[in-house]
């Protein structure tokens, strides 16, 4: 196995690990801002308020994009015992 061939295999690992937890993050992210813009304008100050939404729409997103996640997960494993078998 070269340079190029484990620099390509990373690459698609990293590329593949963004490509599931963008999502996520994203949407964890856009909750996280309107909880805070929210706490600013009623200025409730409660540290546990922002965890119920992101629980929740991180759930409904694992349940929504479950299955992509797992096909691009199988995609990326079956990629690597091709390279395997093929060394």
């Amino acid at each position: 196995m070269t340079k190029v061939d484990i620099l390509d295999l990373f690459y698609s690992a990293m590329y593949t690990a963004l490509c599931m937890a963008a999502p996520l993050l994203i949407a964890s992210i856009i909750i996280g801002l309107v909880v805070a813009i929210f706490q600013a304008a009623t200025q409730i100050h409660e540290q546990t308020l922002t965890f119920v939404p992101k629980v929740l729409v991180i759930a409904l997103l694992l349940l929504v994009l479950g299955s992509w996640m797992i096909t691009l997960i199988q995609e990326f494993f079956s990629q690597i015992f091709e390279r395997i078998a093929g060394l």
